[in-house]
C-alpha cells in the first residue's frame, strides 16, 4: 500500500513537471493567503513519514465528512423550509379561492340589489304621478266648488252632484199669509 501511494506521488512529480511548474491555486478569494499549491503537496507528502501520511488522510476524510454532515443537515433544513412554504402556500391558495367566491358573492348581492332599487324608483315615480293626478283633481274639485260658492248663478258651470244650491235661491213650499 505504500509503495502504491510512492507510486501516485511519483506521478504527480512527473504530472507537475509536465505542467512547467505552474501553480494552481483553487478557492483563493483574493485574501491573499491561499492553500498549499500542488508543488507544495508533493513536496510535503514526499517528507512525510507513512504514518504521517495515512493521519494526514485520515485528517482530511474526517474533514471531509464533516462537511457532507453539514451538507445534509442543510438540505434536511432546506426540505423542511420547502414543506413549511408549500402548506403556506396551499393555504393560501385555499385563502384566494374562498375570497374569490365571496366576491362573486358580493358582485351578485350588489346586482340584485342595485335592480332593487331600479324597480323601488320606478315605483316611487309611478306613486308620484299617482299623487300629482289627485292632487290636480282634488284642486280642481275645490276651484269648482269655490266658482260655485261665488257666483252662483253661472250656469256654465254644473251643479254638483250632493252639494246643495246656495240658500237664497231656494224656494220654500210653506208661505206666510201676509197680514
Amino acid at each position: 500500500m505504500i509503495k502504491e501511494l510512492n507510486s501516485y506521488v511519483a506521478m504527480r512529480k512527473t504530472y507537475m513537471n509536465t505542467l512547467g511548474n505552474k501553480k494552481i491555486e483553487l478557492f483563493d478569494m483574493g485574501a491573499g493567503v491561499s492553500e498549499p499549491t500542488a508543488d507544495e503537496n508533493v513536496k510535503m507528502a514526499s517528507s512525510m513519514s507513512n504514518q504521517e501520511l495515512v493521519d494526514h488522510g485520515m485528517k482530511t476524510m474526517d474533514e471531509t465528512d464533516q462537511a457532507i454532515e453539514r451538507s445534509k443537515k442543510v438540505v434536511e433544513q432546506t426540505i423542511e423550509v420547502g414543506t413549511q412554504t408549500a402548506g403556506t402556500l396551499k393555504g393560501q391558495t385555499d385563502q384566494m379561492g374562498r375570497i374569490v367566491n365571496e366576491l362573486d358573492t358580493i358582485q351578485f348581492s350588489i346586482k340584485k340589489a342595485s335592480q332593487l332599487v331600479k324597480e323601488i324608483g320606478r315605483q316611487v315615480a309611478t306613486d308620484k304621478c299617482i299623487m300629482l293626478f289627485l292632487f290636480l283633481i282634488v284642486c280642481g274639485v275645490i276651484a269648482i266648488i269655490v266658482v260655485k260658492i261665488v257666483n252662483p248663478n253661472n250656469k256654465d258651470i254644473r251643479d254638483i252632484p250632493g252639494l246643495a244650491p246656495p240658500a237664497p235661491s231656494r224656494r220654500l213650499l210653506y208661505l206666510r199669509s201676509p197680514q
